[in-house]
């Protein structure tokens, strides 16, 4: 047990940034974590020899989607209000205003964009580390990516503060 725990300690602070980034919920993002880990313990034996940080994010991608699954029965969101939780004391109201535009600009974003764009752009994994965690093509990973990047700076270029007007 102390060799798995070994393995499994060095990989928890990329499961919670990737949780906190899918549920936008410190608490929520916890339980995340820790459910991933015990499924990843209980488990252990069906480990394939390979990459240990890919399959810990394929677990818990997998129930991310299951709970998002659950969520759409009983209603349950997250809004913008979880970014107060966020400890940044030297923040400027003007990062802290760009950070909130990012959070939407992603919210904004298909969630299998949004997923390839966290896994690579946050948590630095490889195209083909993102390919075994989502169980798709390396090119579908590069073209998702490619989309996702766009759209975001399309949203941050355009999409923030637009106001539409009524003209008469």
């Amino acid at each position: 047990m102390d060799e798995i725990a070994s393995l499994l300690e060095p990989q928890i602070p990329g499961l919670r940034r990737y949780a906190w980034a899918l549920l936008r919920d410190c608490e929520a993002a916890d339980d995340l974590v820790q459910d991933t880990l015990e499924r990843a313990i209980s488990r252990w034996s069906q480990r394939r020899d390979g990459d240990l940080r890919a399959w810990l994010f394929t677990i818990q991608r997998n129930l991310f989607i299951n709970g998002v699954r659950q969520r759409k029965v009983r209603g349950t969101r997250v809004g913008e209000e979880a970014l107060n939780d966020v400890q940044a004391p030297d923040m400027s109201p003007e990062a802290h205003a760009g950070l909130h535009d990012v959070l939407r600009g992603l919210d904004a974003l298909p969630e299998e964009q949004r997923s390839i764009l966290l896994l690579v752009g946050v948590e630095d994994l490889s195209y083909e580390q993102a390919a075994q965690v989502l169980g798709i093509p390396l090119g579908t990973v590069m073209s998702r990516l490619s989309r996702a990047r766009a759209h975001l700076r399309e949203f941050m270029e355009n999409g923030r503060g637009a106001v539409l007007r009524r003209v008469k």
